[in-house]
């Protein structure tokens, strides 16, 4: 920035000479300047860049501030809506793509007013030339911001006006078609006026530390559509809600009706209609409790966009004016020469020449409540549980399976682990059934496999320590014919009472 002394030239403080600063970089048409007669013929001077700050009083520039870091706690609460969208089962978020789309927009707007928070950018090009977007990537892209998120706003807003109202009034259910089409156009029109503002148009600093659309061309490429959206997303709006009110007053009217009949019983014709009314009414009735919400803040969305519309505009036609006629603001000049540029013993001659100061505060600050107004308006109490619930199965510590038969001798008092403890010796020995003794001779058992089969045997079977007894008989391994008790046995056909085979005669017979 160039020095401001060495730029004053031949004008008095606190103006300085424009033809000093042949920059041709920034926004030209944002300087303030006004010819001025000298000697050497007419000069034009021009107040130091910002000219807000010479407008406004000193506490101005921490509005905007303010309002930057209200934006980052709107960020917050849409972000934790969006990321409750995706993560939660949708019965308790009752999510919608018109819902989410709506939200990703006014995330968008939002940006546009955060970016300056981390990149802190310089408002002036040079001492009497603001910053645009071809001077300045970081108000590029914070003006880019502001308009594609403004305007998406109103399209997704208007685009949920439109279906709440062909739900409610004429019984259309949207569809696979109206998806796509819905996606096409609420991110499509956006971007597209948006890309013609920024084309035609432009942005640069106009106040506070983000970039605002400029004044020329801004209603015919910018503000009217948007303000046309918005226009038409409010009569949707208000043809639903004088729907829902007759449908209301015509099932009461209807019921009313119905009782005073002089027999008593409805007709048949009667009957038909009063059920209709009431279909009528309880479908409506249904359709408002689930939307109210998101139709109460599109409406507001759609006042903040539309404040912030008619400000600007106000804001550019009261600049023009001033432009085209200086007369109005020569008390004003005089009396910041006069008073060597003290700009707070003037303020009271600027009424009139700007937008007040109250009314630009006001629109930052609703601006940048629209997060939070998203968040109290489009959450469900029903995510606060759910999020405590997918927390706890997440990060809670798994437990083992426990019977219920576990269960119930834990509490008769009698320990869980029954192998690790052996039993009382009162306590009563479980018999061997029947059909697990094998039915043999006792001389073919030895001592220990008899002790062992004994009801009366003191073996503990429920310790750790308790050794399988693998009986003579068993057959779970294949052993050769002379182990075990076969060896040396003979066969003795008189012993088992079996008939002697001949090898002549091929008969049994006795020999």
């Amino acid at each position: 920035m160039a020095n401001v002394t060495e730029g004053r030239g031949l004008c008095v403080a606190p103006f300085l000479q424009r033809s000093l600063f042949p920059s041709q970089q920034g926004y030209l048409p944002g300087r303030f300047c006004a010819p001025v007669p000298s000697l050497g013929g007419s000069i034009e001077c021009c107040l130091p860049c910002p000219v807000t700050s010479w407008i406004y009083s000193d506490n101005f520039e921490t509005i905007p501030k303010a309002s930057n870091w209200l934006n980052v706690a709107g960020m917050v609460c849409t972000t934790s809506l969006l990321i409750s969208y995706f993560v939660l089962p949708v019965e308790k978020t009752s999510r919608h793509y018109l819902t989410v789309c709506f939200v990703i927009a006014v995330c968008i707007l939002q940006l546009g007013f955060i970016i300056p928070l981390g990149a802190q950018p310089e408002q002036c090009h040079d001492a009497i030339t603001p910053n645009d977007m071809s001077s300045d990537l970081m108000c590029a892209f914070s003006g880019a911001c502001l308009l594609a998120g403004g305007f998406a706003a109103i399209s997704w807003g208007f685009l949920r006006s439109l279906s709440i109202h062909l739900q409610i009034c004429w019984q259309v259910v949207p569809g696979r078609k109206l998806f796509w089409s819905s996606l096409l156009a609420g991110w499509g029109i956006p971007i597209l006026f948006a890309s013609i503002a920024l084309a035609r148009t432009g942005v640069s600093y106009r106040f506070g530390d983000t970039c605002h659309i400029n004044h020329d061309k801004a209603l015919q490429d910018y503000w009217g559509p948007l303000l046309a959206f918005a226009a038409v997303s409010t009569i949707l709006q208000f043809a639903t809600l004088g729907y829902c009110i007759r449908v209301y007053i015509g099932a009461l009217f209807k019921d009313d009706g119905t009782s005073q009949s002089s027999s008593g019983l409805p007709s048949h014709n009667g009957s038909f209609k009063t059920v209709s009314a009431g279909q009528a009414y309880r479908r409506v009735q249904k359709a408002i409790g689930v939307q109210w919400r998101g139709i109460v803040i599109v409406v507001i969305i759609i006042v903040n966009v539309v404040f912030l519309a008619v400000v600007f505009v106000s804001m550019d036609n009261t600049q023009q004016a001033v432009l085209q006629n200086y007369g109005k603001a020569t008390p004003w000049l005089s009396c910041l020469v006069t008073n060597g540029g003290n700009k707070n013993m003037c303020l009271d001659k600027v009424k009139g020449l700007a937008t007040p100061e109250p009314e630009v505060m006001a629109v930052l600050i609703l601006m940048s409540l629209n997060g939070i107004w998203t968040l109290l308006f489009l959450g469900r109490a029903s995510m606060i549980p759910a999020w405590i619930e997918l927390i706890r199965t997440r990060f809670a510590r798994k437990h083992d399976f426990v019977s219920v038969d576990a269960k119930r001798l834990s509490a008769l008092g009698r320990p869980y682990e029954i192998i690790a403890s052996p039993p009382p010796q009162s306590a009563y020995t479980p018999k061997i059934p029947r059909a697990a003794v094998v039915v043999t001779s006792p001389s073919s058992l030895d001592g220990d496999t008899i002790a062992a089969l004994s009801p009366h045997s003191q073996q503990d079977y429920f310790t750790r320590d308790a050794k399988y007894v693998s009986p003579t008989m068993s057959f779970s391994t294949p052993r050769p014919p002379s182990s075990g008790r076969y060896q040396g046995r003979e066969w003795d056909p008189v012993n088992t009472y079996a008939r002697p085979w001949s090898p002549g005669t091929g008969k049994g017979g006795m020999i």
